[in-house]
C-alpha cells in the first residue's frame, strides 16, 4: 500500500552551508524499520531531483527511531549568498513528508 511519509513520521530541516539537513523521525518504534528500508540516500536524491545537485548522505539513529539526511549542493550557496526563496532549507522537511512510500498492508491502524 502506498502512503505519504507524513503518515509514519515527522521531520525537521535546516541549512548547513550549501547543504540541507533533514531529520525524519518515526511516530512509532515499529515503523522505524520500514523507514530505514525505504528511505535510502538514492531514493531521497531522486525525490529531490532538480533541487539537490550533489550527493545525499544518510545517517541512522535507531535509538531515536530516526534517519538524518544531508543533501549536498542544494541551497544555492547557503543562506547568506543564495538567491533561492528557501535559502535555509526550512521547507525541505515538508517536501520530504510528501514522498509516497510503499508500506506493508496492516502496518497502519485503520481509520474510522
Amino acid at each position: 500500500m502506498k502512503v505519504r511519509l507524513s503518515k509514519l513520521a515527522h521531520a525537521r530541516s535546516g541549512d548547513k552551508g550549501d547543504a540541507a539537513n533533514c531529520g525524519v523521525i518515526a511516530y512509532r518504534e515499529e515503523w522505524y524499520p520500514v523507514l530505514r528500508d525505504v528511505l535510502t540516500a538514492e531514493r531521497v536524491r531522486e525525490h529531490f531531483a532538480g533541487i539537490c545537485h550533489g550527493p545525499v548522505d544518510r545517517y541512522e539513529l535507531p535509538n531515536l527511531w530516526a534517519l538524518n539526511f544531508v543533501l549536498h549542493n542544494t541551497l544555492g550557496g547557503g543562506g547568506t549568498v543564495s538567491l533561492k526563496l528557501d535559502a535555509q532549507g526550512k521547507t525541505i522537511a515538508s517536501a520530504m513528508l510528501m514522498m509516497e512510500i510503499d508500506v506493508p498492508d496492516g502496518l497502519l491502524p485503520t481509520e474510522a
